[in-house]
């Protein structure tokens, strides 16, 4: 106190000082005093306020304290007697069992009074149940029911209750009310009854169908009575729960999978008997739907959701229906019938959705599994690839048998070309087939074009080797087939076709992003094998006209040549007789025949002079030979220009014999290595062993001087080979002398 009372006297003193700093404040000390002197007024009576109020909370503490105490004594004093009264209570409840086992009946004679009527009507009330119930007065019925199940429910509640039951009490009760639980099951069944002709009730007497489910709502709300009583008590009623919706639920899904397998057609030996299952009950179910949408759901309680309940059971119940079909095996365009009808026709607007109905069943899943579906599309195109491998075998034998049938082919009748019905025949099908595949699915199309696109390169394959024994055997005996020639140009014509009708199929039924790469192996399989086809076809062509002629191309170059024409003259008489029968070639094989033929007759005539037959040793006969090769290749070119004027190329192979022959022409020595340059320079494929032969032809130059001549051109002229390296290759790279 003392520390705290001399701390206050420095604060004071410090305050004094600073209040009376200046001499003009000495005026207002009485002023300061009064203040100071308020202040400590008012602080006094807080303080004594403060305590005021601390002293009285302290008074009421004390009160509640001592009234407390009180009231504990007066607690102590009633546990005290109650615990007297609790010994007393053993033998009060002895003195009381009489009374108690009296109440007890007494309880059970009122619960008897209450239900005596019905329980000496027993029998008489279950034999009237019986009769409403086979009159269908089920309301009747169920009121008469719910009353005899009442009172026993009540008379077995009591025997529950008490603690002393008799079990031979409850087996009495038992066997009276037996009648009970056959009438429940009497009516249970007509109630399975009513709601199996659900749809056809409906339409005519829907009150009947209320009835019925006003009865199994009743049953469902007894079921949680009993429940919650069981809950509650441990008390359960005989043959509770009853589980009638459930039940009715199992009749309903139950009716429609009768009336699904009602449409089964048994004549399955018919080819349409599939389709005519399908659009019956395509039929039945669109025409249930209806019945529930507008009729059905009206009658049913909302919580049933009767409309959705009905949708799910026709797609559950169809659904293993059509696996079962699936399962027991299909065939051929049946397959077709139900991935399309299960993909499209179910699910489109010929059924579910329906203007009428509009049903959306992406939440069921589909109708059939994905292994159904893919079992059926691999059966399906192994199917198809067993028709095509079919079809083609029968029209690769059809193709055969016209060529030796010994009849010249008709050329169409507004062109003149000559061709079969193969390739149309052929892509028809496949046109038919994927016409089919593309009402069931975009992926089963692509699938099965793939499939038609390699059964056709196998065709190609198969045409191939038929058309190498065709050759192979007129050949050995060309007096056997004595339309060779027609025939031949009928394949090539053919191979076109079938190139042309591929690229309008990829048109027609390509599927952009799927696949790509597989696809496009395939459709270059099958481009390139007809592409080969036909020009070795067209190889095949000449090939039967250069056997004629090749005894007169080995005349060329000769001693007897230089002097006849004979040989020359009978090539282009002779090429002008095939050509009168390649007009039946159709315009892009005519050309290829007609370029093919012109390389191959250049490339057999500068085989013949680079043989090695002649030596020309004197000027006058080079220049002889000169003339003679540079007027037969204008004589061949014209020839060819004359059969095919829109065909002629201005660089035509033939043109090569007259640059070449400038090399023999040349009378300067010195100036040949010049006219060499030329001819490597247009012909940069030409080899040293080709210049070597010709040069070989002018006696007067060495084999010496020729190799090395040769040698110093190829190697000062670096241009050509570089040139060799990018330019296409000329007649020369189809000339091979060893």
């Amino acid at each position: 106190m003392d520390k705290l009372e001399a701390e206050a006297r420095a604060t004071a003193t410090k305050h004094v000082i600073n209040m009376l700093q200046r001499p003009g404040q000495l005026e207002k000390v009485e002023q300061y005093k009064r203040r100071v002197s308020r202040k400590k007024a008012s602080v006094e009576a807080m303080l004594k306020t403060a305590m005021q109020s601390q002293l009285d909370g302290v008074r009421v503490g004390l009160d509640q304290l001592q009234v407390s105490l009180s009231e504990i004594k007066d607690i102590k004093d009633s546990l005290k007697t109650m615990d007297q009264l609790f010994c007393e209570v053993p033998t009060l409840c002895e003195n009381l069992q009489d009374v108690k086992e009296e109440n007890s009946r007494h309880s059970q004679y009122v619960t008897a009074m209450e239900n005596l009527k019905h329980i000496f009507t027993v029998p008489e009330c279950v034999e009237k149940t019986k009769q409403w119930i086979s009159e269908g007065d089920l309301l009747h019925a169920r009121q008469s029911l719910t009353d005899l199940e009442n009172s026993r429910d009540d008379l077995l509640w009591e025997l529950h209750k008490s603690p002393n039951q008799s079990a031979a009490d409850c087996v009495l009760l038992a066997a009276y009310f037996e009648d009970v639980e056959e009438l429940s099951s009497l009516l249970e069944k007509q109630v399975r009854i009513v709601l199996g002709r659900t749809l056809n009730t409906v339409r005519k007497e829907p009150t009947i169908i209320v009835t019925a489910l006003r009865i199994v709502e009743w049953q469902e709300m007894q079921d949680e009575f009993a429940a919650q009583r069981e809950k509650q008590s441990g008390f359960k009623p005989p043959g509770r729960p009853k589980h009638w919706r459930k039940m009715a639920m199992e009749v309903l899904e139950q009716s429609v999978s009768q009336r699904i397998e009602g449409t089964h057609v048994d004549e399955r030996d018919t080819k349409m008997w599939l389709v005519r299952y399908l659009e019956l009950t395509r039929q039945l179910i669109l025409e249930d739907l209806r019945v529930v949408k507008t009729l059905c759901e009206p009658c049913f309680p909302p919580s049933w959701n009767i409309v959705e309940k009905y949708v799910e059971m026709y797609h559950t119940c169809l659904s293993r229906h059509l696996e079962e079909l699936v399962q027991s095996g299909l065939e051929g365009n049946e397959m077709v019938s139900m991935l399309a009808w299960t993909t499209n026709t179910y699910a489109g607007p010929e059924l579910m959705q329906n203007p009428e109905l509009n049903f959306d069943t992406s939440r069921l899943g589909p109708l059939l599994s994905e292994t159904a579906v893919n079992s059926l599309q691999e059966k399906y195109l192994k199917v198809m690839e067993n028709n095509y491998q079919e079809w083609m075998r029968k029209t690769l034998e059809a193709e055969q048998a016209d060529w030796r049938a010994g009849v010249a082919p008709e050329g169409d009748e507004t062109d003149g070309f000559f061709h079969t019905s193969a390739p149309v025949i052929i892509f028809q099908m496949i046109d038919q087939n994927l016409v089919v595949t593309k009402i069931i699915s975009q992926e089963l199309t692509h699938r099965a074009l793939l499939l038609s696109m390699d059964q056709v390169a196998q065709y190609g394959h198969r045409y191939r080797d038929a058309i190498i024994m065709f050759k192979t055997r007129h050949f050995e005996d060309r007096s056997q087939v004595p339309f060779f020639t027609h025939y031949m140009i009928t394949i090539v014509n053919n191979c076109l076709r079938f190139v042309e009708l591929a690229q309008s199929l990829k048109v027609q039924y390509w599927r952009p992003g799927v696949h790509d790469r597989d696809s496009a192996t395939k459709l270059d399989l099958l481009l390139t094998t007809f592409q080969k086809l036909r020009n070795e076809a067209a190889q095949f062509l000449l090939d039967e006209a250069f056997l004629d002629l090749d005894i007169h191309f080995k005349d060329i170059a000769t001693p007897k040549w230089l002097t006849s024409s004979i040989p020359v003259d009978t090539i282009c008489v002779t090429l002008e007789d095939y050509f009168q029968d390649y007009v039946h070639l159709c315009e892009k094989n005519f050309e290829l025949v007609i370029i093919e033929a012109q390389n191959s007759v250049a490339r057999k005539y500068l085989t013949a002079l680079l043989q090695r037959k002649l030596s020309l040793k004197e000027l006058e006969q080079r220049r002889k030979l000169a003339k003679k090769v540079s007027d037969e290749a204008d004589r061949l070119k014209a020839l060819f220009r004359r059969v095919a004027p829109k065909v002629q190329s201005e660089d035509s192979p033939l043109d090569a014999l007259k640059i070449l022959v400038e090399v023999i022409r040349s009378e300067d020595a010195e100036m040949l290595s010049l006219d060499l340059i030329t001819v490597i320079e247009k012909y940069p494929d030409i080899t040293e062993d080709h210049l070597s032969r010709f040069l070989s032809l002018r006696g007067d130059i060495t084999r010496q001087d020729i190799k090395e001549k040769l040698a110093d051109v190829m190697k000062n002229d670096s241009q050509s080979r570089k040139k060799r390296l990018t330019s296409p290759p000329s007649i020369f790279s189809q000339i091979n002398l060893s």
